[in-house]
């Protein structure tokens, strides 16, 4: 749950994955009739199921129909194009912040359903968000090399046919968490997948260097989902939690952007670590790690935990400065030597994250 969200892999893994986890046959035959449809527009962007021009007209109804386990492979490779549109890998991510604070704002244990549905609308939601991303984002990912095999580069699936699925996606997930979780909690989403997709992907991303940082705020919102989904209500301590995430996002993400610096500035995208030396973005990595250690204390007197939460946010966070200080040294020395550092952050900023939050969630039960 806390490895590579979408980014430092080979995306046609995940491609692979999706594959190898989800489409037996079982699974097919109820997958059949909603993948169909899309077929046809599948086949258009990718040269596969067409007629042959030299065919003759009707063959394909008669002795040369497509063989039962060729169109079986073609549903699973559509099938998952649509699934890697949702960017699985970010989503767990979010989800590891929403399903922890269920368990603070309950005190215990959540309603096993309320989880259920919550979590299944928030991963609708956010799988809208990623897909008119990629969408909005069709030509930059078609000229970073580690963006190009995503299923629009690679014209899998029509930039129109993402459009329709991530709309959809979008329309089915507020009205799942209004009408089985509340109107508050849909609300929130919704407002999460609007600034993602219209302030992050189309205002903020190409214009400036604090992208990220202002972008990075919808990724902040389903703390604020896990909460109002059990108390209806907002409150001080998700408010807390979603500073915590802010100030988070830009260390976690310039890390990474350090490493692929050449990627982003051959598509243009002016992130911090394009536009400045490595030695002034980590400094920003370190006041923003400072910012995060802060601001995940703060949840101590403001939600009342008991004193495990304070001592494994205090270890965590140390741990946490210790790698920001290890890619500033590095990053004085030379860019080269910042770049064979910054994974290493980018990678230990998941793993904070996902303690911190298992923490929040423990933390009840030890009081």
């Amino acid at each position: 749950m806390v490895g590579d969200p979408a980014v430092g892999v080979d995306p046609a893994a995940d491609l692979d994955a999706a594959v190898d986890t989800g489409v037996d046959t079982a699974v097919e035959r109820v997958v059949d009739p909603v993948v169909e449809p899309v077929m046809a527009p599948v086949g258009e962007a990718s040269g596969g199921g067409r007629e042959d021009p030299e065919e003759p007209a009707g063959a394909s109804a008669g002795g040369d129909a497509e063989h039962p386990a060729t169109a079986a492979v073609r549903r699973r490779q559509v099938l998952s194009a649509y699934v890697a549109l949702t960017k699985p890998r970010i989503i767990e991510l979010l989800l590891l912040t929403t399903v922890p604070v269920m368990f603070l704002a309950s005190g215990g244990v959540p309603g096993l359903w309320l989880v259920a549905a919550t979590v299944l609308g928030g991963t609708l939601s956010a799988g809208s968000a990623n897909a008119l991303n990629c969408v909005v984002d069709a030509d930059i990912d078609e000229r970073m090399r580690r963006t190009r095999r995503r299923p629009l580069p690679r014209h899998a699936v029509t930039r129109r046919a993402a459009l329709v699925f991530g709309l959809t996606l979008g329309v089915v997930s507020t009205l799942w968490l209004g009408l089985l979780v509340n109107w508050l909690s849909a609300g929130l989403a919704l407002s999460a997948n609007l600034f993602y997709v219209v302030g992050y992907s189309m205002l903020l991303k190409r214009r400036t260097t604090q992208n990220i940082v202002w972008g990075g705020a919808a990724g902040c919102f389903p703390v604020l989902i896990g909460w109002t989904a059990v108390t209806g209500e907002l409150a001080w301590a998700p408010v807390v939690l979603f500073a915590v995430v802010f100030f988070w996002t830009p260390p976690h993400f310039w890390a990474l952007a350090i490493r692929y610096r050449d990627d982003y500035a051959a598509a243009g995208v002016p992130m911090l670590p394009v536009v400045a030396p490595a030695a002034t973005v980590a400094r920003q990595i370190v006041l923003y790690a400072w910012a995060t250690v802060a601001a995940s204390l703060l949840l101590w007197p403001v939600a009342g935990t008991g004193l495990f939460y304070p001592l494994a946010a205090g270890a965590l966070g140390l741990a946490l400065l210790v790698e920001a200080y290890g890619l500033l040294a590095r990053a004085r020395r030379g860019a080269e030597a910042a770049t064979n550092r910054a994974m290493r952050l980018f990678h230990g900023s998941n793993l904070y994250l996902a303690l911190l939050f298992l923490a929040v969630a423990v933390d009840p039960f030890l009081r």
